[in-house]
């Protein structure tokens, strides 16, 4: 089966470590390496790592390539002043719904960085390249499928990369979250996915596993999807294809914050997504009766209508059961709904996400 699937450059590593892979999207990844719950614990208290070489960096350069971002993703890239300066955005169709959500670096005014997920990248660059043609701004759009991902996370994440690393603490030792530096072929990021501190480390796939056994000696846990999933939920986090996708108006998905509506720019989808509005509301769910754990697409009744979870799991800091909810908008955080689980409707308290941010809970 696994023959069939795609594999990162460290899946060698993965088999020798005993993880337990499944198929990811057509990509054969470990969702854990013995134990979920203490490689989340892992993360949460000390450090852990991610392999998210399956995930893909895809370079613009040219002399248009900020115009042309400032059209083709929803949010600003006007944001985006200081070299290594990073955006979280969401690249829109013209109906308004979400191709990818990604993130983007600015590095030089003619060169561009994206980070875009593993199962829309070919798509996302393949309509790169259309509106580069429509658009005539003349960009080279390069797919770096030469480069690797590990994304390593928690409050000793940074020095114990320092450690394996030490010719990049000082490039990297000032970054506030939200930037990156790069320091030869290797780029390093302070824009994580899990509620806590650390870094994304890019560098060539020919050396990410030495990369990995190098933090596996200085203390830093192989930690698998499982663990990767009930972090970004706790940290209130959006997966796409669960919480949103080309079906879903970003608004409708906790996403506003991600697109620039103020400044007179026009940009792919606004123009839908200013007719359509919002018709819906994120939030947050605390399960409050037992008998259950809330999971995606369970039906939420409520006063003002029906709503649905697009992401749940149990949560190992809370040890209570959380979701994330597309619900109606008369619906307020504090208030009491019910979520249909088997043949029961239980009890959840609409929280505000995150649940949990820096190892302590937010509710």
């Amino acid at each position: 089966m696994s023959a069939q699937l795609h594999t990162t450059p460290l899946h060698a590593a993965h088999r020798a470590a005993n993880a337990r892979m499944v198929d990811f999207g057509g990509w054969d990844m470990p969702v854990n390496y013995g134990s979920q719950i203490e490689e989340h614990h892992a993360v949460r208290t000390d450090a852990g790592m991610f392999d998210v070489s399956h995930m893909r960096v895809v370079d613009i350069k040219g002399e248009q390539v900020r115009a042309f971002l400032t059209r083709a993703i929803a949010n600003n890239v006007a944001k985006l002043k200081v070299s290594g300066k990073a955006l979280y955005s969401c690249l829109l169709n013209p109906q308004a719904t979400v191709i990818d959500d990604l993130i983007v670096y600015f590095f030089a005014e003619d060169y561009f960085r994206l980070v875009v997920n593993a199962g829309t990248a070919d798509k996302d660059i393949a309509w790169l390249q259309q509106l580069n043609s429509d658009w005539s701004t003349g960009l080279t759009i390069t797919s770096r499928n030469d480069l690797a991902i590990l994304a390593v996370q928690g409050p000793n994440a940074r020095a114990k990369v320092w450690q394996v690393l030490p010719e990049t603490q000082a490039a990297s030792e000032a970054l506030k979250p939200f930037n990156a530096a790069q320091i030869g072929d290797v780029m390093i990021a302070r824009t994580g996915y899990t509620g806590e501190d650390g870094f994304e480390v890019v560098l060539p796939a020919t050396q990410i596993e030495n990369f990995w056994n190098q933090l596996i000696t200085a203390g830093i846990r192989p930690c698998g999807l499982g663990a990767r999933d009930t972090l970004r939920l706790e940290a209130g986090m959006n997966l796409y294809g669960q919480d949103m996708d080309e079906t879903i108006n970003p608004l409708n998905a906790g996403l506003a914050w991600t697109i620039d509506l103020v400044s007179e720019r026009d940009f792919v989808g606004k123009e839908a997504l200013i007719a359509q509005g919002q018709t819906q509301q994120f939030l947050g769910l605390l399960l409050l009766d037992k008998g259950g754990v809330l999971r995606g697409h369970q039906v939420v009744h409520t006063e003002h209508g029906i709503g649905e979870i697009t992401s749940g799991t149990f949560s190992p800091s809370l040890q209570q059961s959380i979701a994330m909810a597309r619900l109606p908008l008369g619906v307020a955080i504090g208030d009491t709904v019910h979520v249909a689980i088997r043949d029961k409707k239980l009890a959840a308290r609409v929280v505000k996400m995150p649940f949990v941010r820096n190892g302590k809970s937010q509710l």
